[in-house]
This record gives C-alpha cells, sequence and structure tokens, in this order.
C-alpha cells in the first residue's frame, strides 16, 4: 500500500486532504498534507515535509509514498523536489481533486502505476462543460413565473 502526501500553499492542500477523507473516511492514516505557510521558510517548511514523509513511509503498511504538489516551479513543489527520492517517493505537481481520489482509490498499487493513475485522473477531471442549464434556454410564453429556474 502506498502512502499520500500533499503539499501546497494553504489552506490547499489541507482542504483537499478533508475531501478525500470525505470520500474515504478508513484511509485518514494514509493521507498527509502540509500548508505552506506564506511566512515560513522553504527550509523550514523542508524540515516539516521530511518528518510527514518518514511518518508516513515509517507505517508497516507502506511500501512508498505519492507526493502532491500544487504548481510546479513554486515553494511546495521546489521543497518536494529536494524531498523525493524516485525510488520509494514519486512526485507530481499540478494536483487537483480528481487526481487525490484517483490517487486514494488505487494506493494499493505498485507506486509506478500509482503515478500514471493519479497523472490520468488529474488530466480527465479537467474538461468543458456544455452549457444547457434553464436559463440559457429560451422562454416559453405560458411560464407564469420568470424566475422559477432559480433557488
Amino acid at each position: 500500500m502506498n502512502a499520500i502526501l500533499l503539499i501546497a500553499h494553504a489552506p490547499l492542500a489541507n482542504a483537499l486532504r478533508q475531501c478525500a477523507l470525505h470520500v474515504f473516511p478508513d484511509c485518514e492514516a494514509l493521507v498527509s498534507a502540509i500548508d505552506v505557510q506564506p511566512n515560513l521558510s522553504p527550509e523550514e517548511t523542508l524540515a516539516t515535509a521530511r518528518i510527514a514523509l518518514a511518518q508516513l513511509g515509517g507505517l508497516p503498511q507502506v511500501k512508498g509514498v505519492l507526493v502532491l504538489t500544487d504548481i510546479f516551479g513554486a515553494t511546495p513543489s521546489n521543497v518536494a523536489q529536494k524531498l523525493v527520492d524516485g525510488v520509494r517517493s514519486k512526485l507530481i505537481t499540478g494536483v487537483n481533486l480528481p487526481m487525490l481520489l484517483r490517487a486514494v482509490s488505487y494506493r494499493h498499487e505498485p507506486l509506478e502505476a500509482l503515478v500514471s493513475r493519479a497523472v490520468i485522473g488529474g488530466t480527465q477531471g479537467v474538461m468543458q462543460v456544455a452549457i444547457t442549464a434553464p436559463q440559457n434556454q429560451p422562454r416559453r410564453n405560458n411560464d407564469q413565473d420568470k424566475h422559477d429556474h432559480q433557488q
């Protein structure tokens, strides 16, 4: 089984973790989050991240750790690049909720397969949706309430 470490600008990491726990309450021990605060140095954040990674990696059921960050080139990603070893831990930037949920769903797969599944989940989770809402449809003449589509 793999664990997941979220490192993102505050409050995104913990918000994503809470969303994941809403859907998968049984994964609480395997999903950790570090919100990068603007007043902390990258070195302080790295120290915190090293502790979190060691705690996750030290769990008996954990074979690897997938680290997810928000923006490539920003502090969370730069910290994570210094953290992962490419063997027992892998890094993906551009985290979104579909990516995280896919990663949690497939956390039992080998780390390489988990990386692939997470990237696909994140990519497939971004799409343009056709607008078919009632407010964009022509009104019928016999409509009594002009605001019946609003809630």
